[in-house]
């Protein structure tokens, strides 16, 4: 994949540091030359060194066999101004048109590791976004006129680009308006509202400028990755440790959520049980002015700094020591900080693991107690388990907690949650389904080798008793593979709509695996320390050379079947609020085809098929009669509806009176609610979170009290 011959090392070795320093620089003659202004991002030679390897790399590895050719290059070419601007309203049409002479070479450019026309259209992008705000900026000292019958175009993904820059201008003095009237029918005054929203262009104008190479090559490898199969994805070497961290739910630091908020970091949440928690010397809405490492090392400060550069100076390995100054929360700016000091430790997220309640539910005479456990992921600390700690977070072990305690509770049957739940680990869904069987088959995996059957050896059952897993169009890979197997095995009941359909299997590949010493020797070289607010700091642990997620498998369940695009289709349905045309696998033009294999031995531990079909008919009888479940339809009606709609008045007069229609349906809707539940009715404007009523957890509650009355 990356050795080359004896005459190419020979060459790198002598022109190493020449090539380095050149490949940063050099001007494609392609490119029409324009003065840019400061808008002047560059690649760097690492990114044509990872560019070249990651094509030759998806030529060669990837499950499609895909070729790059003209035709992969001119969709690249699409998704990549697409993700740019995907609402057209920054590029004119003589933009697109300067870009189009590159359409059918993108292929070529990735192939030599030549990103100079990607990084020259997104300056151009860059240029036209800040004309667009700083338009929009001039704006504010103009008179609006709220009373005229226009409307904003706030949809324009299928309009042509704009023609001229007055055509621009013209849509966007709507989206002014379109901003001030939303802050005047919210409350405030003239003033103050015009501030307000100068403050948020001031503040995107800010943000804008902090975008680094490293923000311009994450996005042309979304578009390359992507073009090629929707869940291969490159992450850049901070987004890796991002992706890394999120899939441990662990990470190194001292425990507390960060935001900037006008140009200053502030911490928005200390988590319980970390460093900050612990020691009770940094609050919510304190803010973080500058950092320091260890006792002797030197404040560096912080104020206007990228979020993620401030984080990385934050966290750090465990037992090591980091310093702030604070301003603390309620005091100005100009006040003196506070000099804090905290050790740094493990950081375990909780809340965003695997976590439980218990229900009750009426059956007949009796009330039920039902064990409801919420999984967000399947998630594992694959760098702990290989170190061997035995207290390693993953899903299955703490699902498995949570039953232990539920066990104890005696409840009469458990839920699984599984909405919106995306994947993870293939092996945490293979390990979870073994909780709930005795052991066997639980998916197949099929690359270019074959098929291989992935099994539960465990015989121990963690939980034998009624079970119900809910899903939605948004479970998806690892979810669908633990919801099929459940359902194969006539383990449980599947309850909710069509799951995502995605049934291919990443593995996850160090980019640093695949360059070649003679490569890094060079880059080694080249490479500067890269600090500042404007430059990439490198976390500890990311991947050097960044990370990438290659498809190179699809799985199936012990049936045969294939969840890629039919995804899982539960036993009791209810209606799809997203439509699949527009959410999910079957909605991605470069998704693999659904097929089949072969079915696995397996033996089921019940038939539910006659069962199933009881509760079915138990759950439709409740549906004609529940004003929940009607609801649910003119929610789905309203929001076919409103994904329609592709523009907006900005008349206040008819703006206010099609939302004062609405909010007066949506509250006698929730005051119905509240009295069928004996609560006191809401007035106008009043607003009770903590009421928010689930109705679907609500009837599962109720499909698996009928399942349990089947069971006795």
């Amino acid at each position: 994949m990356t050795i080359k011959n004896f005459k190419e090392m020979l060459k790198k070795i002598f022109l190493g540091l020449f090539v380095a320093a050149s490949l940063a620089c050099i001007a494609d003659p392609r490119v029409k030359v324009e003065v840019l202004g400061s808008f002047n991002l560059k690649p760097d030679a690492q990114q044509a060194v990872v560019t070249k390897e990651l094509a030759s790399l998806l030529e060669n590895y990837h499950y499609k066999q895909v070729m790059l050719n003209d035709s992969v290059s001119e969709i690249i070419f699409d998704t990549y101004l697409k993700s740019l601007d995907a609402g057209r309203n920054y590029f004119v049409q003589a933009d697109v048109d300067d870009f189009n002479q590159y359409r059918s070479t993108f292929d070529d450019d990735l192939k030599a590791g030549d990103l100079s026309v990607p990084f020259y259209i997104f300056n151009v992008f860059q240029k036209r976004y800040n004309e667009r705000l700083r338009f929009a900026l001039g704006k504010m000292n103009q008179s609006i006129d709220f009373t005229a019958n226009e409307s904003y175009p706030y949809d324009r993904e299928k309009l042509p680009w704009f023609s001229s820059t007055e055509e621009a201008d013209k849509i966007w003095a709507l989206r002014v308006k379109y901003d001030l009237l939303n802050l005047k029918m919210a409350g405030g005054d003239v003033a103050k509202n015009l501030q307000t929203l100068k403050q948020r262009y001031d503040n995107l104008v800010s943000q804008a400028t902090k975008t680094n190479n490293q923000d311009v090559y994450q996005l042309i490898m979304n578009a390359f990755t992507e073009t090629i199969d929707p869940h291969t994805n490159y992450f850049v070497p901070i987004r890796a440790q991002e992706f890394n961290e999120d899939m441990a739910r662990t990470y190194e630091g001292i425990g507390a959520r960060l935001q900037v908020d006008n140009e200053v970091v502030k911490v928005i949440e200390v988590m319980a049980g970390g460093p900050a928690f612990k020691a009770k010397i940094l609050n919510v809405n304190d803010r973080i002015v500058a950092v320091a490492q260890g006792k002797d090392g030197e404040f560096v400060d912080v104020i206007g700094w990228r979020i993620e550069n401030t984080v990385s100076k934050i966290k750090g390995p465990k037992g090591t020591l980091v310093r702030l100054k604070v301003i603390p929360a309620g005091q100005e700016l100009s006040a003196k900080p506070v000099i804090i000091e905290l050790l740094r430790d493990k950081i375990i997220l909780e809340d965003q693991s695997a976590k439980k309640s218990i229900k009750t539910v009426k059956s007949g005479t009796k009330t039920l107690k039902i064990g409801v456990i919420e999984v967000p992921a399947f998630y594992a600390d694959f760098k702990a388990y290989q170190a061997g700690d035995p207290n390693y977070k993953s899903t299955t072990r703490d699902v498995k907690l949570l039953l232990d305690t539920l066990k104890a509770q005696k409840v009469d049957g458990v839920i699984i949650d599984l909405r919106s739940n995306g994947g993870g680990s293939l092996l945490e869904a293979i390990e979870l389904t073994g909780l709930f069987i005795k052991s066997g088959p639980v998916v197949q995996v099929k690359d270019r080798r074959g098929v291989e059957i992935n099994e539960d050896e465990d015989p121990t059952i963690a939980y034998d008793g009624p079970l119900a897993v809910m899903v939605d169009r948004f479970s998806a890979s690892a979810s669908e593979i633990f919801a099929g197997a459940i359902q194969d095995y006539g383990r449980g009941v599947i309850i909710g709509t069509q799951t995502y359909g995605k049934g291919t299997v990443q593995s996850s590949i160090d980019v640093s695996k695949i360059i070649s010493p003679t490569d890094k020797l060079m880059l080694l070289n080249e490479k500067k320390e890269e600090n500042g607010k404007n430059g990439t700091v490198a976390r500890q642990n990311a991947p050097q050379f960044g990370q990438i997620n290659l498809t190179m498998a699809k799985f199936y369940r012990v049936n045969g079947s294939s969840t890629q695009h039919k995804g899982v289709l539960p036993d009791i349905q209810f209606p799809m609020v997203y439509p699949a045309d527009k959410y999910g696998e079957s909605a991605e033009p470069a998704a693999l085809a659904w097929d089949t294999v072969k079915p696995s031995k397996y033996s089921p531990v019940a038939n539910l098929i006659s069962v199933n079909a009881t509760l079915v008919k138990l759950h439709e009888q409740r549906m004609k009669v529940s004003d929940e479940y009607t609801y649910l339809l003119d929610d789905i009606t309203n929001f076919r509806k409103r994904d329609a709609e592709t523009s907006v008045s900005v008349n206040e007069a008819t703006l206010k009176a099609d939302r004062e229609v609405q909010e007066a349906k949506n509250l006698a809707r929730e005051n119905k609610r509240r009295a069928s539940r004996g609560l006191a009715p809401l007035k106008k404007g009043e607003v009770k979170a903590s009421d928010e009523f689930d109705f679907i957890e609500d009837e599962s509650l109720k499909i698996i009290a009928d399942f349990i009355s089947f069971k006795k």
